[in-house]
C-alpha cells in the first residue's frame, strides 16, 4: 500500500507564500484612502474646493458612501470637514495626495515608455499605483532615467 504524500511545506514556507496575499489585502484597504485624497486634491485644485457631491460624481459612488468614507478619513487625520461645507485635506492628507500623485506619474511615465497609449497608461496606472512596491517604483524611476 503506498504511503501518503507528506506535506513538505514548513510553517515558514507557508508564511512566505501567504505574504503576497496579505500585502494585496493591505494595499486594497489603503487604495480607497488614496483615491479619496487624490480626488479631493484634484477637485480643490480645479474648482477651489471639494464637495461631497463632486466626490461622489468623480468616484462613481453615492453621497452616503462619500460621507461614510469621509468620517473614516477625518478620524485618521487626512481631512477636515464640517457639515454643508467644503472638504479640506489636512497636512497629512496633502502629504499622502502628493505621494500618490508622484507614484501615479511614475507608473504612467513607465507605461508610456513601453509604448502604451496615454489613455490606456492612465487607466492601468490607476490600478497599478496602489499595489506597486517602493522597490519596484524605484526600479521604474531608474529605468526612466536611463531611457531619457
Amino acid at each position: 500500500m503506498p504511503r501518503p504524500v507528506q506535506n513538505k511545506l514548513s510553517a515558514l514556507s507557508l508564511t512566505l507564500l501567504s505574504e503576497p496575499f496579505r500585502r494585496s489585502r493591505r494595499d486594497r484597504a489603503s487604495e480607497i484612502t488614496q483615491d479619496y485624497v487624490e480626488a479631493i486634491a484634484d477637485l480643490s485644485a480645479m474648482a477651489g474646493q471639494a464637495r461631497v457631491v463632486d466626490l461622489a460624481r468623480r468616484l462613481g459612488v453615492t453621497h452616503v458612501t462619500v460621507n461614510r468614507t469621509l468620517r473614516r478619513l477625518r478620524q485618521a487625520g487626512y481631512v477636515d470637514t464640517k457639515p454643508y461645507r467644503a472638504i479640506f485635506l489636512t497636512e497629512k492628507g496633502q502629504a499622502l495626495a502628493g505621494e500618490c500623485r508622484r507614484r501615479h506619474q511614475t507608473v504612467v511615465a513607465f507605461l508610456r515608455s513601453l509604448g502604451i497609449s496615454a489613455k490606456v497608461a492612465e487607466m492601468d496606472a490607476e490600478g497599478i499605483e496602489h499595489h506597486v512596491s517602493p522597490e519596484t517604483l524605484a526600479a521604474f524611476r531608474r529605468r526612466l532615467r536611463k531611457w531619457q
